[in-house]
């Protein structure tokens, strides 16, 4: 059993279809969300949809939870409300509705995912080191949990101690639990500008991680047509 693990999806189709054509050409079986589905980019209803029709188990990001919100946006910066605000006029009421009604934390298969920390997930709190990595330990009860929020793929291990680090492909050994951040689909933060993603082969115990050039002129574009801030279409390729 191969499970496509993405996250952080935020809107950009190009970069999702070819994450997903990349997970059928491995012979990926099942595949999990680690939420963020929309937000920044110009195509947030074609990426709902896709995720919702697959069926797929998905959990609420941050910006699943702000672009879902109902009264004012107090506490926005104006380009941050301006985004928000035009990712809500694309999506119907149903949609809305699916992204509120969505889980901040979920059990799948043997593993677990949420999209920030395990201690308080509503929270959106970041984990970029071991001392951060350390707090969501604490509540992990399975071997591995997958997290996103940050954009940045790193694997945290504890044993006996807590290590960290970047990854390409690991083993999931006995005895030890697994902290692993799958990077962005939509919007890489990590200065490789690709689309990321984690394969996780159940039955051989390994995490794979899978880094993919997309049509990403078409993504900016896109931004600008929508007439969305420019820094989201210039951050693209510097993978910032």
């Amino acid at each position: 059993m191969k499970y496509a693990i993405i996250a952080d999806i935020h809107g950009n189709l190009e970069a999702l279809q070819t994450v997903l054509k990349d997970a059928e050409a491995n012979e990926c079986t099942h595949y999990a969300c680690l939420g963020d589905v929309v937000g920044y980019n110009a195509n947030p209803k074609e990426c709902l949809d896709i995720v919702r029709d697959m069926g797929m188990p998905c959990i609420k990001g941050n910006h699943d939870e702000y672009c879902s919100m109902e009264g004012d946006l107090e506490g926005f910066n104006p380009h941050a409300k301006a985004a928000i605000e035009w990712t809500q006029d694309q999506l119907s009421d149903e949609d809305l509705q699916w992204l509120r009604d969505l889980k901040y934390f979920r059990l799948v298969a043997n593993f677990s995912i949420v999209h920030a920390t395990l201690d308080e997930p509503e929270r959106w709190g970041y984990v970029f080191n071991k001392l951060e990595a350390a707090s969501s330990f604490t509540y992990q009860n399975t071997k591995v949990c997958f997290f996103g929020h940050t954009h940045v793929p790193v694997a945290f291990i504890k044993d006996v101690t807590i290590r960290g680090g970047t990854y390409s492909k690991f083993k999931v050994e006995p005895g030890k639990k697994y902290f692993v951040n799958v990077g962005s689909v939509g919007q890489s933060r990590d200065g490789v500008p690709k689309a990321t993603y984690v394969i996780y082969d159940i039955k051989q115990a390994s995490v794979e991680l899978r880094r993919l050039d997309y049509d990403m002129e078409t993504t900016m574009k896109k931004i600008r047509a929508a007439g969305l801030p420019e820094r989201l279409a210039e951050r693209l390729p510097l993978g910032r």
